[in-house]
C-alpha cells in the first residue's frame, strides 16, 4: 500500500518525490562574516538530500546585510552570493532532492553591529538592540532587496522560494499588533500590517513564476497578539496574490511561554488548510513516519517539514519508510545497508 508521506506532489509544474520537507534552520557557519556560502554548507544539505528528503529548504537567508540574525548568517543581497548557492542547489539536486530558500530578514531580532530596523522601536527584550523605526523608503527599499533576491534565487538554480514571515522576524513584525505600532499605510488595521508582506509578495512573483511558500507564526501566545483565526484572513490573501502553501510555525514574536509537545503546530496548519482553501505544511516536534501519516492521511497538511530530527537523523527518510512498511529506493552507494 502507498504511504502519502512518500506520495509525490506537484506545485506550479514542479514535482516533489516525496511530502518531506527540511525546515530552515540556521546552521551559523559563514565564518569569514561575509554571508557566503562554506564547506559546511555543502556537505549538511547533500547529506540530507542522499538521504531521499524531497524538498531541502536552505536557512534564512538575509536579502540586506543588517537582515541578518547574526553575522555568521547565509546572505543573498549581493550578486557576489549566488555561486556559493547555485554550488549547494547542484549538490542538493543531483541526489533527487528539490531546493529552496527562505528569503528573511531578521528586523529587531538582529544581532549584527550597527542600526538595526522594525516597524516600531520596540527592542524584543533587554538583551536586544532597540531598533529604528523604519521610514516608508526604507520599507520600499526592502521590499526591493527581496525582489532582487528572488532574481538572485532563480540564478542560483532555486525550485522554491520561501517567504519568512515568522518568529518575530521582519515580516513578521509588520502582521503582529504587538510589535507594529505604526499610524500610517503599514500600521493599524489587519490590511495594513499586512501591505509590507503584500508588496513583497507581488515583488517577488514579478520575477519568479516558481513554487512560492511563505512560513508564519499562527499564534503569538499573547494577550492582544495574533491567532490563527486572524490569519485565516491573511491567507486568503496570499492564496489571491499566488502563494502555493503557507509553512505553519508559532511564536517569537515576542516573548512567551509555549506550552511544546510532539505536534503542537499541526492543529494551527489543519486550520489554515481548511479555513482559507490552501496547501500547508505542518511543522513542530515531528519525529516519526507514522506521526507523519496521520497528518497527511487525515487531511491536515499537505507536507510535513522536519527540523531537528532531520539534524539527529539525515536518513529519517529511510527509518520513516521501516516504520511505515514501505519501500523506498536506496542511494546505490547504500544500497547494501537499506534493504
Amino acid at each position: 500500500m502507498m504511504a502519502m508521506l512518500f506520495s509525490p506532489l506537484t506545485i506550479r509544474g514542479v514535482e516533489f518525490k516525496n511530502r518531506i520537507v527540511m525546515a530552515p534552520m540556521c546552521m551559523y557557519s559563514s565564518e569569514q562574516k561575509d554571508g557566503q556560502v562554506e564547506d559546511w554548507h555543502k556537505i549538511h544539505y547533500a547529506s540530507r538530500a542522499v538521504g531521499q528528503v524531497g524538498l531541502i529548504l536552505v536557512e534564512a537567508t538575509a536579502v540586506q546585510p543588517e537582515g541578518r540574525i547574526s553575522d555568521k548568517d547565509l546572505g543573498i543581497w549581493s550578486d557576489d552570493h549566488i555561486d556559493g548557492l547555485s554550488e549547494v542547489v547542484r549538490l542538493m539536486q543531483q541526489h533527487g532532492a528539490k531546493a529552496g530558500i527562505q528569503l528573511a530578514h531578521a528586523g529587531r531580532k538582529s544581532t549584527v553591529e550597527g542600526t538595526i530596523h522594525a516597524p516600531s522601536a520596540l527592542r524584543f527584550n533587554e538583551q536586544y538592540k532597540t531598533p529604528v523605526e523604519m521610514t516608508v523608503s526604507a520599507i520600499q527599499t526592502t521590499v526591493n532587496a527581496f525582489k532582487e533576491a528572488a532574481i538572485r534565487s532563480k540564478k542560483a538554480g532555486f525550485d522554491v522560494i520561501e517567504l519568512h514571515g515568522a518568529h518575530g522576524y521582519l515580516i513578521n513584525e509588520f502582521l503582529s499588533p504587538l510589535t507594529n505600532k505604526r499610524d500610517d499605510q503599514y500600521g493599524g488595521s489587519s490590511e495594513n500590517r499586512y501591505r509590507f508582506l503584500r508588496e513583497i509578495i507581488d515583488a517577488v512573483r514579478s520575477v519568479w513564476d516558481g513554487p512560492l511558500f511563505v512560513r508564519i507564526s499562527a499564534e503569538d501566545y499573547a494577550e492582544n497578539g495574533m491567532d490563527t483565526s486572524q490569519y485565516v484572513e491573511m491567507a486568503r490573501w496570499m492564496k489571491s496574490q499566488g502563494v502555493d502553501l503557507i509553512d505553519v510555525s508559532s511564536g517569537g514574536v515576542v516573548p512567551a511561554k509555549i506550552d511544546t509537545y510532539p505536534g503542537y503546530q499541526v492543529n494551527f496548519a489543519e486550520q489554515l488548510k481548511k479555513e482559507a482553501q490552501i496547501p500547508t505544511g505542518a511543522v513542530g516536534l515531528l519525529t516519526s513516519g507514522l506521526q507523519a501519516e496521520e497528518i497527511l492521511k487525515n487531511g491536515r497538511a499537505d507536507v510535513v517539514l522536519l527540523a531537528r530530527e532531520l539534524l539527529r537523523n539525515p536518513y529519517w527518510a529511510y527509518s520513516a519508510a521501516k516504520e511505515l512498511g514501505y519501500n523506498i529506493e536506496a542511494p546505490t552507494q547504500y544500497d547494501r545497508g537499506w534493504i
